[in-house]
C-alpha cells in the first residue's frame, strides 16, 4: 500500500514538473525577447574593435602558465603560436580556437618579425579574441616588443600577460639558484648575437648564457682569457623544464669536452659561476623517482586523469592507451524499463558500482529529457569516490560510499539490511556492465533487497594503438605500464601484445597480479591497497629505490628502457 502511494505521489511530481518546465519555458522566452527589443545589438565580430593579448607561454612546461595566461587561453577564439609544443597547450585549453601557425609562412619557411606583426594584426582586425601565443617571456629576448609596435601602428590594442623566462626558469629546475647570500649579481648574454665583448664578463657574477651550444669552447676560452679562473664552475642544461631535460655540469677548462661527449644539443641554457656547486644539494627535478620514465596507462583519458597527473608529479610521462570502449547494451529495452520504473518510484535505491554506469543513466536521462529531479526520495549508493564525484557533478549526492574497501565487497559490508517498518520499497536498481561480478547482487539479495540487475553498457576490447605503440610496448621502449585491473592485462596483451621483460609491471592487487603472472609477466611493483594513487605512489617508491641502488653501486642512472635484462625472470 505505501509503495502504491509513492508511485501516485511521483506521477503527480512527473506532471506537476512538466507544468512548471513549460511556464518556465514561456517565461524564459518572454523575458529573452524583451532583453533582446531593449538591449543594443552587440558588434559583430566584423565590427568590434582588434585586440591581441601577448601571452607568455613559459619555457617548455605546459603547466607554468600564469592563471591569467590559462583564463585567456580558455576564451579565445585565435589564437597565433610559435613553436611546435604550443599545439598541445592549445588542445588542451582552447580546443575549440582556430590555430594561426605563426613560426613558419605556407611556404614552410621560418617567419621573420615584421611578417609574424603583418599576421598578428591580419587576426585582430577580424575583431575575433586574439591570444598571440610566445614561449617564455614576451618582453624578453622575445618579439614581442615589435609585435605590439605593430599592433600601436594599426590602431589595434593590447595587453602583455607576462611569462615565466627559461633565463629563471631552466637554472631553477637544474637545481641551480641565480643568486645567494654570496652571489647577488646575474648578467645574462645572447650568444647568438654577433660579437659579445668578454672582457666586460670578467668578475665573478653569475653569467646565463643564451644560445651557448655551438660556441661553448670559444667563449669559455674567452672568459678564461679575461681572466676567470679554469676551475670555474659551468652547467648547461637542455629542453629545460621538461622531463627530457638533462644538465652537464662541468668547468670553464672541461666543459667544451663534456659538452660533446654528452651530445648537448639546442635548446639549452647555460650557467657560468660559483652558485653551480649548489646543484649538487638542490637538484630537485632530474632526481625524481620516475624522472623521465614513459609509462604506459592501459585506459582511456578519461579514466586516466588522476592517475596520469600523478604520475607526471614523480617525472614521468604517461601514455594513455584505451584497452576497452565503453557501448550501448544490445538489448536497451532493459534499462528503458528500469528509468521508467526509477521515474514511477519502483526503487528504494540505486547503486552505481562506476562512472561508467553514471555517465549511462544520463545519458539516458537527457534522451528521455529527465533531469536529477527524477530522484527525488531515491537513495543513492556509490562503490567509491570516484564515482561519488561523478554523482555529484550531476547535482546530486551519494547517501552511501563504503567507508572501507572501495568494492562491490566494501559496498555489500556497509549495506543496510532490508527493514519492512522503514523502508517502504525492497527494490534495488543496479545499472552495471555486461561483464560486472555477481558480488554486488548477491549480498544484496542476502540482505533482504530485490535487485533489478541491468545492463546499462557493454565493455569491449578497443582497437589496436598504433603500429608505432605495439612496436613499443614490445621492444622496451616504455620503462612500466600500470595495470589497474585484470581486464587492462588481457585486452592490453590481447591488442598490443606483452610487455617487453625490461618493462617494470606494476598492478593494483592480488586479482590484477593473478592474471598478469598467467599471461607470462613477473609482477614488480604491487600496490599496498587497491587504489590508482597508491599504485603510483608504489611504482614511484621502486623507483626511488632502483636509482638508489644505482647510485650506491656506483652505475650511472638510466632508465628501465635503456638497461635490457637478458630475460625477465619467472614469476615464482
Amino acid at each position: 500500500m505505501t509503495g502504491s502511494t509513492r508511485v501516485s505521489d511521483n506521477s503527480k511530481k512527473a506532471t506537476v514538473s512538466k507544468s512548471v518546465s513549460k511556464t518556465a519555458a514561456t517565461r524564459a522566452t518572454t523575458r529573452a525577447a524583451t532583453v533582446k527589443a531593449e538591449t543594443p545589438a552587440v558588434p559583430t565580430p566584423s565590427t568590434r574593435a582588434g585586440f591581441v593579448s601577448f601571452v607568455g607561454s613559459g619555457p617548455g612546461d605546459p603547466d607554468l602558465l600564469t592563471v591569467r595566461a590559462a583564463d585567456l587561453l580558455r576564451q579565445a577564439e585565435i589564437v597565433v603560436t610559435e613553436a611546435p609544443e604550443h599545439a598541445a597547450l592549445v588542445e588542451r585549453l582552447a580546443p575549440g580556437a582556430t590555430v594561426v601557425d605563426g613560426g613558419f609562412g605556407t611556404d614552410g619557411q621560418p617567419l621573420t618579425h615584421a611578417a609574424r606583426a603583418k599576421a598578428v594584426v591580419k587576426q585582430a582586425k577580424s575583431g575575433a579574441r586574439v591570444v598571440r601565443l610566445m614561449a617564455g617571456d614576451p618582453f624578453l629576448y622575445a618579439s614581442g616588443p615589435e609585435e605590439a609596435q605593430a599592433c600601436v601602428k594599426a590602431g589595434v590594442g593590447f595587453e602583455i600577460v607576462p611569462g615565466v623566462s627559461s633565463v629563471t626558469a631552466v637554472p631553477a629546475y637544474a637545481g641551480v639558484p641565480l643568486t645567494d647570500k654570496k652571489h647577488r649579481e646575474v648578467a645574462v648574454v645572447n650568444c647568438s648575437e654577433a660579437k659579445v665583448d668578454w672582457s666586460v664578463y670578467a668578475d665573478d657574477r653569475t653569467l646565463v648564457l643564451l644560445s651557448a651550444v655551438g660556441s661553448i669552447g670559444v667563449i669559455a676560452d674567452a672568459l678564461v682569457a679575461a681572466g676567470r679562473s679554469a676551475s670555474t664552475p659551468v652547467a648547461m642544461t637542455r629542453v629545460g623544464t621538461t622531463t627530457e631535460q638533462e644538465t652537464v655540469v662541468s668547468t670553464l677548462e672541461e666543459i667544451a669536452a663534456d659538452c660533446r661527449a654528452a651530445r648537448m644539443s639546442p635548446p639549452a641554457v647555460t650557467v657560468v659561476g660559483d652558485v653551480v656547486d649548489l646543484r649538487s644539494t638542490l637538484s630537485w627535478f632530474e632526481t625524481k623517482p620516475l624522472f623521465g620514465w614513459r609509462v604506459l596507462v592501459p585506459r582511456t583519458k578519461e579514466q586516466a586523469g588522476s592517475l596520469s597527473a600523478r604520475l607526471r608529479g614523480y617525472g614521468a610521462v604517461p601514455e594513455e592507451v584505451p584497452t576497452i570502449s565503453v557501448e550501448p547494451p544490445r538489448n536497451p529495452q532493459q534499462m528503458d524499463k528500469a528509468i521508467r520504473g526509477l521515474v514511477e518510484g519502483r526503487y528504494e535505491w540505486i547503486a552505481f558500482t562506476s562512472v561508467n554506469a553514471v555517465r549511462a543513466v544520463r545519458e539516458k536521462f537527457d534522451e528521455y529529457g529527465l533531469d536529477a529531479r527524477a530522484f527525488s526520495g531515491l537513495k543513492i549508493a556509490a562503490v567509491g569516490e570516484k564515482t561519488a564525484a561523478a554523482i555529484e557533478a550531476w547535482g546530486l549526492r551519494a547517501d552511501l560510499v563504503p567507508a572501507g574497501e572501495q568494492s562491490a565487497r566494501g559496498l555489500v559490508e556497509d549495506w543496510p539490511p532490508f527493514d519492512e517498518l522503514l523502508d517502504p520499497i525492497n527494490r534495488v536498481f543496479l545499472p552495471r556492465a555486461d561483464i560486472a561480478t555477481e558480488t554486488l547482487v548477491a549480498g544484496l539479495v542476502e540482505l533482504g533487497w530485490e535487485v533489478d540487475d541491468v545492463t546499462a553498457y557493454r565493455t569491449v576490447r578497443a582497437t589496436p594503438p598504433p603500429a608505432p605503440t605495439r612496436e613499443a610496448i614490445k621492444s622496451g621502449k616504455f620503462d612500466a605500464v600500470v595495470f589497474t585491473s585484470s581486464s587492462t592485462v588481457r585486452n592490453l596483451v590481447g591488442i598490443a601484445g606483452k610487455p617487453h621483460a625490461s618493462t617494470i609491471i606494476a598492478v593494483i592487487g592480488p586479482a590484477t597480479a593473478k592474471t598478469a603472472e598467467e599471461h607470462g609477466l613477473r609482477v614488480d611493483v604491487l600496490a599496498p591497497s587497491p587504489s590508482v594513487e597508491v599504485l603510483v605512489d608504489a611504482l614511484a617508491d621502486f623507483g626511488a629505490a632502483r636509482r638508489a641502488s644505482l647510485l650506491e653501486a656506483g652505475a650511472p642512472v638510466t632508465r628501465p628502457s635503456e638497461r635490457r635484462p637478458s630475460a625477465r625472470r619467472k614469476a615464482t
